[in-house]
């Protein structure tokens, strides 16, 4: 009897200091203090109520050019959407001014800077320390940091729900397949972008891609038919579907090189990853 009751004792003492330990592991980190990834690293805002103990839906954002994970953080509207959806919002930080991804202009490049094995630290780590569920993670990133969404979906469609690029393209040319598979993909993009216009334009050595060639690459018929076009407000997006239920939506609006609020929350409920 005395040795069953000290056994009990021991477990419980161990859950106890492992309770403990996942609760500092999470307060390690956060808006104001960066989570290590080795020599790289990502911020992130808990929603109010955060429990570890269940599967929490998940925002990671990528930043555009010379952008700082930091200063996301300092940008309540969109480091809020935490709080207003319910999710973890994780901040990615590039390790110089730009994505380290192909075709870039030969002056932003970095050697020995491999972004895929970056994202793929974050996702775990995010499911390890936050108990992050990627089937309820999207994500989404403005102009240069779209770039690197575009990337993510072709390279690791399998990390997330869905990939939201705003703004933002492949730099040419668009890759003639993905190795990955089909992704979700939700697109937003101004009519009056100047920065990066629909079909691209030359930027110091390098050109940008086509996002209507992009749109083709992950939704190619027979294999995704169109359901027409849908308005929103001043939002308008040609939508296709793929025989396995993949979604891939074109939405364009009258405005310039933007990134709104609304369209991240719009496409977090069409993907199932808000749960307010």
């Amino acid at each position: 009897m005395l040795r069953r009751t000290f056994a009990i004792l021991v477990l419980f003492a161990a859950s106890l200091v492992l309770a403990v330990s996942f609760k500092l592991e999470a307060q390690a980190c956060g808006a104001g203090q960066p989570c290590m990834l080795g020599e790289r690293n990502y911020r992130v805002r808990l929603p109010e109520g955060f429990d570890r103990a269940r599967p929490q839906g998940a925002i990671v954002y990528v930043h555009g050019y010379r952008g700082k994970a930091e200063n996301v953080m300092r940008n309540e509207a969109l480091a809020g959407l935490a709080d207003r959806l319910g999710v973890v919002f994780a901040a990615a930080q590039a390790a110089g001014p730009e994505w380290n991804i192909p075709n870039i202009p030969s002056d932003d490049r970095l050697e020995g800077v491999d972004e895929l094995a970056y994202f793929d630290a974050l996702f775990e780590d995010l499911s390890r320390r936050f108990g992050v569920d990627r089937s309820r993670t999207i994500v989404t990133g403005f102009s240069s940091g779209a770039m690197m969404v575009w990337y993510l979906a072709c390279y690791r469609a399998d990390k997330a729900a869905g990939f939201v690029p705003m703004s933002g393209t492949f730099w040419a040319p668009v890759p003639s397949s993905c190795p990955s598979g089909r992704a979700n993909i939700i697109h937003y993009h101004g009519l009056n972008d100047r920065i990066v216009p629909l079909h691209g334009q030359a930027i110091k050595d390098a050109r940008q891609g086509d996002v209507l060639t992009a749109i083709e690459l992950f939704s190619p018929k027979p294999e995704f038919s169109e359901e027409g076009t849908a308005a929103q407000g001043s939002l308008e997006c040609a939508r296709r579907t793929g025989d396995q239920g993949h979604l891939v939506e074109l939405c364009l609006f009258p405005g310039k090189h933007e990134m709104r609020i609304a369209h991240i929350i719009r496409a977090a409920g069409l993907l199932g990853v808000a749960v307010r």
